[in-house]
């Protein structure tokens, strides 16, 4: 009898935990891995359209490696993962992010010379963003 007990405890609590790993919550309401791609894509956009900046890159990547390593310990496979930076409707969504992001700091995001005052602001300050960037 207590065998049986604890078959099914362990059958229950199987069908509980996959139900919770089912639910899993999307990786763009992940905070800390969707705030930090933000960062990595404003760093790309003001490199990539501003002149006198240029990207860290070997920086950059490090830090996406951290942050899909970030992703797997928080239980997500690469698959969803990949489903995420891969996807056009969340590329476009960040890209919302970033103009957002810009306009809130009173330059627009369609300035390529907004964007380099912005990339020299973060630099200045030491964001994470900033540290993506270097002047050429």
């Amino acid at each position: 009898m207590r065998m049986r007990r604890s078959i099914v405890f362990a059958a229950a609590a199987a069908v509980a935990l996959g139900g919770i790993a089912a639910a899993k919550t999307p990786l763009r309401e992940v905070r800390e891995i969707d705030d930090k791609m933000l960062w990595v894509a404003l760093a790309i956009e003001i490199s990539d359209r501003c002149e006198a900046i240029a990207p860290r890159t070997l920086k950059g990547l490090g830090y996406l490696w951290d942050l899909k390593s970030e992703a797997s310990k928080l239980g997500y496979s690469d698959e969803e993962i990949r489903a995420y930076v891969r996807s056009d409707a969340e590329k476009a969504r960040m890209r919302q992010r970033g103009e957002a992001y810009v306009r809130a700091k009173g330059l627009d995001p369609e300035s390529d010379a907004d964007l380099c005052t912005l990339g020299t602001q973060e630099m200045e300050k030491g964001s994470q963003i900033g540290a993506f960037l270097k002047e050429k």
